[in-house]
């Protein structure tokens, strides 16, 4: 009975100052998931832009994120913002800006504000595309006969013979 082992064995292999959420850019990560995956939860962070903010820390891309130090945090959620500087034209997810002209890269909730703005000039200016999302039809060309019917009639019916 000497040998007591302690109960919560988690907390020993992780060590004491892991985080089970982290917080970046206004966004919640689940600390236990490798560092690269885990930065993708985050909108408008896709693989690569991960991979990159990652190798500019110095971070071990499969190492759990919750080991994130705060100092790391911090200069990830620096990197994260000076995206648009750093990263070539074509990694960029909003090239050639409506309002500014500048090729912007948006990420977290300033992504939503962004779209949803889009799709109101779109409502106000009475083009194709806002007509169909005013309407919530298909906006992209997709055919609407058989595919992403809504309401009550749902199957396909048939004319009666001879009516």
């Amino acid at each position: 009975m000497a040998d007591k082992k302690p109960k919560n064995k988690q907390v020993d292999e992780k060590g004491e100052d892991f985080k089970y959420i982290v917080r970046i850019a206004n966004t919640d990560i689940d600390g236990e998931k490798p560092a690269i995956t885990a930065l993708t939860s985050i909108k408008g962070v896709g693989n690569r832009i991960a991979q990159y903010a990652i190798t500019q820390i110095n971070f071990p891309p499969n190492k759990m994120i919750g080991h994130i130090s705060d100092e790391d945090s911090e200069k990830l959620v620096q990197i994260l913002s000076e995206l648009s500087d750093t990263l070539p034209e074509w990694m960029l997810n909003r090239q050639k800006d409506f309002e500014s002209g500048d090729d912007l890269h948006i990420v977290s909730t300033e992504l939503d504000l962004v779209l949803r703005d889009d799709i109101n000039r779109l409502r106000m200016i009475r083009c194709y595309k806002g007509i169909r999302h005013e309407t919530g039809h298909k906006v992209r060309g997709q055919r609407t006969r058989s595919n992403g019917r809504k309401g009550l009639t749902l199957g396909v019916s048939k004319k009666r013979p001879g009516a």
